[in-house]
């Protein structure tokens, strides 16, 4: 048995408090303590921000954890989703690819079906490109793609890409 650390990070920013229960750091905590429970892994810890963007990496249950990960003291990172973690997919991509191997972590999101451990992680590459820039913008193209989606009978023209390509798809349908 390991003395590591399994750190459940949660995050919940201003906007996030507008979608309601289903993103509440009390509905995390829930997720992340059952599934570290239902799968075994030891000392559940957790990390927490309240309030906080993720666009921003100056929190202080982030910079906690990344400290006690720096001193080699966690194992495994859990999050309910790989947005709890960052909204820049760059940094998102760095400490999942790069920073949590270099110590030894083990990165899990819960609801993507993202596990370092596993090598069915292809959901990652996905998942880190739809988390492409603010919220704001996020939000931008989300509007714009169902805007399309009325215009033009159920198809999208690339949304998410800033040329317009005559090939309609159906990403958004």
């Amino acid at each position: 048995m390991t003395d590591k650390i399994t750190a459940l990070y949660c995050r919940l920013s201003q906007d996030d408090m507008l979608d309601g229960e289903s993103n509440s750091i009390t509905n995390q905590k829930a997720i992340l303590q059952k599934f570290a429970e239902d799968n075994g892994f030891p000392n559940p810890t957790f990390y927490v921000d309240d309030g906080v963007s993720g666009t921003t990496w100056e929190r202080d249950g982030f910079k906690a954890m990344m400290s006690d990960i720096e001193d080699g003291k966690v194992g495994i990172v859990i999050t309910k989703d790989l947005s709890r973690l960052g909204r820049d997919y760059l940094k998102t991509g760095e400490l999942i690819e790069m920073v949590f191997p270099d110590y030894d972590v083990r990165y899990i999101a819960v609801n993507d079906n993202v596990d370092t451990a596993k090598s069915e992680n292809e959901l990652l590459a996905f998942k880190k490109s739809s988390m492409t820039g603010t919220p704001v913008t996020v939000q931008r193209k989300f509007v714009r793609c169902s805007e399309q989606r009325v215009n033009r009978a159920s198809t999208c023209v690339r949304p998410c890409t800033a040329t317009r390509s005559p090939i309609p798809t159906r990403i958004c349908g």
